[in-house]
């Protein structure tokens, strides 16, 4: 069975993920449901020979060692895949994770009109959060081809691996991919604050060297983006600061109030009116009010400071969500079930 094939049926099907198991048939996700596609059973051989299709004899030693690998994988003219390859049960199994080759338009995304605004920054660090397959990527994509196409600058990704492929435009953009142009994040990182930046993304921030150096950035005078797998505005300042030994958590509360311009947290949602998703977003702007409950180690009101300053563009998980479900957009089942306050919300959607 060919790969090239299987990508193109799911292509076709709209699919965002394809999962190839042996003894089961080529699956994918539309819209966030597993379905089949209509082809023959996976077996291990035919896994192995897709796996061995796709990469290097790099890619092919890292999974000899630790029966994981992850790479990029490009079809011309269709589409990039992030691709895990893993043993299970003796056998080589891949999990694939489509994105266009073209990126997407702020505009076109759902997202609020502040996030727009947010590409005007000249400086700090702004988070961009949610779960896996959250739409986090296809964000930053937006957000940097926006400043690409409006700046002259010079701009460098970090990634794991690279995802949309970048042209430039105005500016000049880097592209370096985990394992194959870094050894690590915080490597990367730090070799590219002596290569004349203007503009970084993090793919994520791991781990303490990361996200110390991703702040330290900011603090310099680049605007940094990135990632954690957070779910709300509150729960990402705290993941940054537990990163710490207690001794130092006062210093990156400091250093944290003064270099953190934005959070946005996304959630998607299965469209209830036509075939497709539409995000449900969090955003915090770090206004006085903000940096100073970060300093003080208040961030348990950080919920209500956005709650009071709708008007500016900061919105909560919840109101965003009844926004979607009131506008017809989502299920009040699907609604609900995501909500940060469930019983709270389903009183609202009631009301």
């Amino acid at each position: 069975m060919d790969i090239d094939a299987i990508l193109q049926a799911a292509y076709d099907a709209d699919a965002s993920d394809i999962h190839l198991v042996a003894g089961q048939p080529p699956m994918m996700r539309v819209h966030q449901v597993m379905t089949s596609l209509e082809m023959p059973l996976l077996s291990p051989g035919e896994t192995m020979n897709m796996f061995e299709s796709m990469v290097g004899e790099e890619v092919k030693a890292t999974f000899a060692a630790n029966k994981d690998a992850d790479f990029s994988y490009m079809v011309d003219g269709l589409a990039r895949y992030r691709v895990n390859a893993h043993m299970q049960q003796g056998t080589v199994g891949l999990a694939m994770r489509m994105i266009k080759t073209k990126v997407p338009p702020l505009g076109d995304l759902g997202l609020p009109e502040v996030i727009a605004r947010l590409t005007y920054l000249p400086r700090g660090l702004v988070l961009v959060t949610g779960d896996t397959g959250s739409g986090k990527s296809t964000t930053l994509a937006a957000m940097i081809q926006a400043m690409n196409e409006r700046y002259r600058k010079h701009i460098i990704t970090l990634e794991d691996p690279v995802e949309y492929l970048f042209e430039s435009d105005q500016c000049i953009i880097e592209q370096r991919e985990l394992g194959r142009d870094m050894p690590a994040f915080s490597s990367g990182l730090k070799h590219a604050l002596r290569q004349d930046p203007d503009i970084i993304l993090v793919g994520e921030m791991l781990d303490l060297e990361t996200s110390s150096l991703a702040i330290s950035a900011a603090e310099t005078g680049h605007l940094v983006l990135s990632t954690l797998h957070t779910v709300n505005a509150s729960q990402t300042v705290s993941r940054i600061i537990d990163m710490y030994p207690g001794g130092q958590q006062n210093q990156i509360r400091s250093m944290l109030s003064s270099t953190l311009q934005a959070v946005v947290s996304q959630t998607l949602f299965t469209r209830s009116d036509r075939p497709g998703m539409v995000p449900a977003v969090e955003t915090l702007l770090c206004t006085p009010a903000v940096r100073n409950l970060v300093r003080e180690n208040k961030i348990y009101e950080i919920p209500n400071v956005i709650e009071t300053n709708r008007a500016i563009g900061m919105c909560s998980l919840d109101s965003s969500i009844a926004e979607l479900y009131f506008n017809g957009l989502i299920s009040k089942e699907d609604a609900i079930a995501q909500a940060v306050h469930p019983d709270k919300l389903e009183k609202q959607l009631v009301a």
